[in-house]
């Protein structure tokens, strides 16, 4: 197992800076690339290095060629599955992964295990302000009915398959 550092990098479509923290590499499956954040890691937001410091373990997986990146979460974390709708994830070196966010997000609550598709509003204004192709409306549009269907009825990766992961996570 190779638990080195990689560096997050989210931008927004115009490659603005968005959301960039560190995890450890916990490994790679069939659905892609796992990395892992312990309780107390840091993330930053835009152009402030600490904005929010994590009260639970996480897991994030980065699949390979899909328009979409899904962090597991622990107690006391509201959600239980946050998937963001994203370019596909390019690995610039073993320590570094950038994604897109195309700021629809699929969500599933801790407890009831209801799915809901946040922040359609930013999506809509995003479309107009970065002038996202069309192709890209349509992918993103489609990735997170997709997730929805997915984390509703426990489709793996989103069943219990992550907690193999997050068990990792010290």
């Amino acid at each position: 197992m190779d638990h080195g550092e990689v560096r997050v990098v989210v931008r927004k479509f115009d490659g603005s800076p968005h959301w960039h923290h560190t995890m450890l590499r916990l490994g790679e499956d069939d659905f892609g690339v796992w990395l892992g954040a312990p309780i107390g890691t840091v993330y930053g937001k835009g152009e402030e290095a600490e904005v929010y410091t994590t009260q639970e373990r996480r897991v994030m997986l980065f699949p390979r060629d899909t328009w979409w990146t899904a962090l597991f979460q622990e107690v006391p974390a509201r959600l239980d599955v946050y998937c963001d709708v994203t370019t596909p994830p390019e690995w610039t070196s073993t320590g570094e992964v950038i994604t897109v966010d195309l700021d629809l997000d699929v969500c599933r609550t801790r407890v009831d295990g209801s799915v809901y598709v946040d922040d359609e509003d930013e999506f809509a204004l995003h479309q107009a302000r970065y002038g996202y192709p069309p192709h890209g409306v349509s992918r993103a549009e489609s990735t997170a009915e997709w997730l929805s269907a997915a984390l509703r009825d426990g489709t793996e990766p989103f069943g219990a398959g992550y907690r193999h992961w997050l068990a990792q996570v010290r």
